[in-house]
């Protein structure tokens, strides 16, 4: 018998060369869970072993609900996922999915069920993206029920969600960039506006940002964390990807706008006096809190309307940067790099429009060269 490893349980090597793994299931029972490798019967015997940390018996899978069962994986995911996601994967459950499906017994959904819910979730008006990301939380779940062997498949991979419609890619020009932050100098968040156009930086990434990770002096900003508010409170995390911890020049004038903000925010902390809540954030409100991305985003659509500027959403302003160095020659890989992606592909994908007009530009350019 092969030395099993730690925290497997009882996984074993059996004679025919297939691999199986014993667990108790508290009842005086035993399942027995089998597998082409070591690693696919441990993976199997964790998954058994969270779902009844959970509260979820195997052997009492066919008095299961639907409900009951997203309810008790929600909990257990929380300490798996961002904040920010499990915030969201809670709405969809909440709100969508067991005011739906959640009567049905776990062991008898159906792929019509899924369908009946989606249409019925269209019909109500919900966008397909909304729809999408249901489909996706719910084959979340069950994929870890098939695994824990409380449901025999998962239903989820044989319905189709509807499809999001393509989305038009809403940026603003050169010269609205520039009004955005001539206009805005002045204002509470003006140098907000002016770091997420020269930085292409989250609105999360940016709202954790302190002080301690400018350097105005060589004009850069580094990213190593992110802000969100959960049902717990604020919460301060790792960046969204690996890749996403990187240092990001910003040039001088958005350098200058946060010497000026830096000013005004230091005669604030002088004003609130014991009240300031010291946490060293850049972008704080007037008593250094952490400041709500969605108040935000609000404000910010109230600036573009004054201003007369296009109607963008903040997280746009990043696809403004990304544009705006395509359109002037930057190469891709340089451009992923300051938006935190890990290859290339993810930004010639997104911004597949831009790349065309280079493509565009770049014929003319040999057509020239070449005498046409």
């Amino acid at each position: 018998m092969a030395k099993r490893g730690q925290g497997e349980g009882s996984v074993y090597k059996r004679g025919d060369g297939l691999w199986a793994g014993a667990i108790s299931l508290g009842t005086g029972q035993r399942k027995v869970i089998y597998g082409k490798t070591r690693a696919a019967v441990a993976a199997k015997l964790v998954a058994v072993l969270r779902a009844q940390q959970q509260g979820v018996a195997v052997s009492s899978s066919q008095r299961l609900t639907v409900g009951m069962y997203l309810t008790r994986w929600l909990a257990g995911a929380e300490s798996s996922v961002r904040g920010s996601t499990f915030k969201r994967y809670s709405e969809i459950v909440r709100v969508h999915l067991v005011p739906r499906i959640g009567g049905i017994p776990l062991a008898k959904l159906a792929p019509a069920d899924l369908g009946t819910m989606y249409a019925g979730m269209l019909a109500d008006g919900l966008a397909p993206r909304t729809v999408g990301l249901a489909h996706r939380v719910v084959g979340r779940a069950l994929r870890e029920a098939e695994v824990a062997g409380i449901i025999a498949r998962n239903v989820t991979r044989l319905v189709r969600p509807p499809r999001a419609p393509h989305q038009e890619m809403r940026t603003l020009s050169a010269e609205q960039a520039r009004s955005l932050i001539e206009m805005t100098a002045g204002d509470r968040m003006g140098a907000l506006y002016a770091v997420a156009l020269a930085s292409g930086a989250r609105l999360g990434e940016l709202l954790a940002l302190r002080w301690q990770d400018t350097d105005l002096e060589r004009g850069s900003i580094r990213i190593t964390r992110t802000l969100t508010r959960t049902a717990r409170g604020w919460e301060s995390g790792e960046p969204k990807t690996p890749a996403s911890r990187r240092t990001i020049p910003i040039g001088r004038r958005a350098a200058m706008a946060l010497r000026a903000h830096r000013r005004i925010q230091n005669e604030e902390r002088v004003l609130a006096g014991s009240v300031w809540h010291a946490g060293d954030l850049v972008f704080a409100d007037e008593i250094g809190r952490p400041r709500d991305g969605t108040c935000v985003s609000h404000a910010f659509g109230a600036v573009l309307a004054s201003a007369g500027l296009p109607r963008v959403r903040f997280h746009d302003l990043r696809h403004s940067a990304a544009t705006l160095l395509l359109e002037a020659g930057t190469h891709p890989r340089v451009v992923a790099e300051r938006l935190g992606h890990s290859t290339p592909s993810l930004v010639l994908n997104v911004y597949g429009h831009v790349t065309e007009r280079m493509q565009t530009e770049a014929t003319a350019t040999l057509d020239r060269v070449l005498g046409g």
